[in-house]
């Protein structure tokens, strides 16, 4: 049972308030058909509590410990300018990337372009249906880049729903042409093993190198089969984007057997996944490294040459994390912040039950040289406020804040709200700022609360699964020298240097 009056969660009330060319796509401007779930990413569907969370949930609501259903809450140093509703898709929103005057919002239905040159008011400019969670969303230069992780029927957005165990079914990247921003054009489809979940963008002059990360392989899945353990690299002419192809698939935890060489997950690490492919990868060209978080592992790995990636060092932790989701640099890249999704995504795990150090962010320091570095773990983060258990709450997708000479995050937590927080010292991890939402519920546990939140050129954007589109102001001390950082293009998973 959650224990909403522990002292952990007090100072919340401390500031209140096939072929690819010409593919068909379609913009919309009326509901389109809900897309299938993503089985990775949590249930969709409510779920009932029991009747004491129930009952719990609502005697915090009622004493002040948690904010009222919808009820937006935050420190005094966060403003929040606008919200944009999600119009036309009913499903999932998910990711975000932006470019210039422009950020780009996934949803398990598609993909939206808002117009953010006026971060008070956000004007939407295209909305794209294309179903296929989970629809993560890149950009680079007039390309647009948009993952495919659910069995599909054919590579185009009329697609519908086919059992990943037809040979016929179809999963993997699609690209858009996005030099016309009010109208998209699908250009190019490539087909990857085991669909692609999520990916990260590596340029590289003329051409854009993908990692796509995939993963739960089966023997009944004609083309997703097991061990899996690698990663599909697709390279992108950018002047010639439907000759996108893939060029190597490295084996990332190479083991004998038809099991690999991951973490074996269960019954001999209880409580931690499986390690069949990575979830979530993180690209830094200016220092020629990945991390990964691969499930059961995270990894280090040199990109010199983006085609041939190369593993230098793989960590677990076999105790307190269950599903390596996703990773961040620092900017010196002497760090490294991997997520812990616990319950994937879809479950009530920021209570005292869970405690501070799963479902939390694992901070490694990076130590020694050239491929002899290695992963030393430091310390966990997690958000210091109880939610409801009626609320899905577990660390998820955030950026840096680039400040010289401090380590500053932004993160999203669901229905935990956004986070940001200071690991400048590795071991004492503090946060500093926060917003969030009431529970959407107090009665069932609905999946909802911040994908994403990423600081771009002063401001922070989350892309709430329910909500829509939030825009928050940060004014404090500690991170207003990044107002001064402007940026032409920002894809998360490819890790600028922000000084250079």
């Amino acid at each position: 049972m959650t224990l909403l009056n522990d002292p952990r969660t007090r100072h919340r009330r401390l500031g209140v308030a096939a072929a690819a060319v010409g593919l068909l796509a379609a913009l919309v401007t009326a509901g389109p058909a809900a897309a299938t779930p993503d089985p990775g990413d949590g249930p969709a569907a409510r779920e009932k509590v029991s009747r004491s969370d129930a009952a719990d949930a609502r005697a915090a609501v009622a004493s002040g410990e948690i904010p009222g259903q919808d009820e937006i809450v935050h420190s005094d140093n966060i403003q929040h300018l606008a919200n944009v509703p999600k119009e036309a898709f009913t499903g999932l929103n998910s990711d975000l990337a932006f470019q210039g005057k422009y950020a780009f919002a996934g949803n398990y239905d598609g993909f939206r372009i808002f117009d953010i040159s006026n971060p008070k008011a956000p004007r939407t400019v295209a909305q794209v249906l294309c179903p296929g969670s989970q629809n993560d969303v890149s950009v680079s230069g007039n390309l647009l880049f948009l993952s495919t992780d659910s069995s599909r029927s054919d590579n185009s957005c009329n697609s519908t729903t086919q059992p990943a165990t037809e040979k016929s079914s179809w999963e993997g990247m699609k690209v858009f042409d996005i030099s016309d921003k009010a109208n998209p054009k699908y250009v190019a489809a490539v087909e990857t093993a085991c669909g692609s979940h999520t990916h990260s963008l590596v340029p590289d002059g003329k051409n854009v190198y993908i990692y796509v990360s995939s993963y739960s392989p089966s023997a009944t899945f004609p083309d997703c089969q097991p061990p899996h353990d690698g990663i599909s690299v697709i390279k992108v002419p950018r002047h010639a984007p439907e000759k996108a192809a893939v060029v190597n698939f490295p084996v990332l935890f190479p083991g004998e057997g038809p099991d690999g060489g991951g973490n074996p997950g269960g019954p001999t690490n209880p409580g931690v996944s499986k390690t069949t492919g990575c979830h979530d990868i993180t690209v830094l060209p200016s220092k020629d490294l990945a991390a990964g978080a691969c499930m059961g592992d995270g990894i280090l790995f040199s990109i010199k040459d983006p085609a041939h990636p190369k593993v230098i060092d793989q960590v677990e932790d076999n105790v307190n994390f269950a599903f390596w989701h996703s990773a961040t640099f620092n900017q010196k890249a002497d760090k490294v912040v991997f997520t812990d999704e616990l319950g994937g995504g879809g479950a009530a795990t920021c209570n005292a039950a869970i405690g501070p150090n799963r479902g939390a962010d694992g901070i490694y320091d990076i130590v020694g040289k050239g491929d002899k570095r290695k992963l030393v773990f430091r310390s966990y983060y997690k958000i210091p406020r109880h939610q409801a258990d009626t609320e899905n709450c577990v660390a998820h997708n955030g950026s840096l804040i680039p400040v010289k000479g401090k380590d500053l995050m932004v993160q999203a937590w669901y229905q935990g709200g956004v986070s940001v927080w200071d690991f400048t010292d590795s071991s004492a991890p503090k946060e500093i700022a926060y917003f969030e939402r009431g529970p959407l519920s107090t009665d069932t546990l609905q999946v909802g609360g911040s994908w994403s939140a990423y600081y771009y050129n002063g401001y922070i954007y989350s892309n709430d699964i329910a909500k829509g589109f939030d825009v928050l102001k940060l004014d404090d001390r500690r991170t207003d020298p990044a107002k001064r950082v402007r940026l032409g293009e920002l894809n998360v998973q490819t890790q600028p240097d922000y000084f250079d």
